[in-house]
């Protein structure tokens, strides 16, 4: 498995990780609303003072992402952390988590936060583990229920 920076090259393959990911919880894609930046993760992510990584997997498959979103010039909030099935229960959720966290407080982050449904469990349980808290933050997303927020 190799995590490197996605190009908008990338598009096709994080949209249908994400979007099929979404359909096994019951949640919907909004590629009109919150999925948009994915219309151009370079323009949306890198060049606005944020990143958006992927796990590659030996055959190119893409496995996972991870995004840190630009809020403010404290606060960047995190996006987009999806993992493929088979790589669940092996330390990957922790290991995109920390990676996030590093590159945050390297692009000079004070704090981070992120919005999430509450049927996603195994990521809230993630998320409190290292350091999140309940957030009351105006919600973004439709699907996202519960908002978390951690100092850097």
């Amino acid at each position: 498995m190799t995590l490197r920076p996605a190009t908008n090259g990338d598009r096709d393959d994080v949209e249908t990780l994400i979007f099929t990911i979404l359909r096994t919880y019951g949640l919907e894609p909004s590629p009109d609303s919150t999925d948009a930046d994915l219309a151009d993760i370079e323009g949306n992510y890198p060049r606005n003072g944020g990143i958006f990584d992927v796990v590659e997997a030996r055959d190119g498959t893409v496995v996972g992402t991870v995004a840190v979103h630009r809020t403010s010039d404290s606060l960047c909030e995190l996006r987009k952390m999806y993992l493929a099935e088979e790589l669940r229960g092996h330390g990957w959720g922790k290991r995109l988590l920390d990676h996030a966290i590093e590159k945050a407080k390297a692009l000079g982050y004070k704090s981070m936060w992120l919005e999430t449904a509450n049927s996603l469990e195994v990521a809230h349980r993630l998320y409190k583990q290292n350091g999140f808290e309940a957030w009351e933050a105006p919600h973004q997303s439709a699907r996202c229920d519960f908002a978390m927020k951690r100092d850097l």
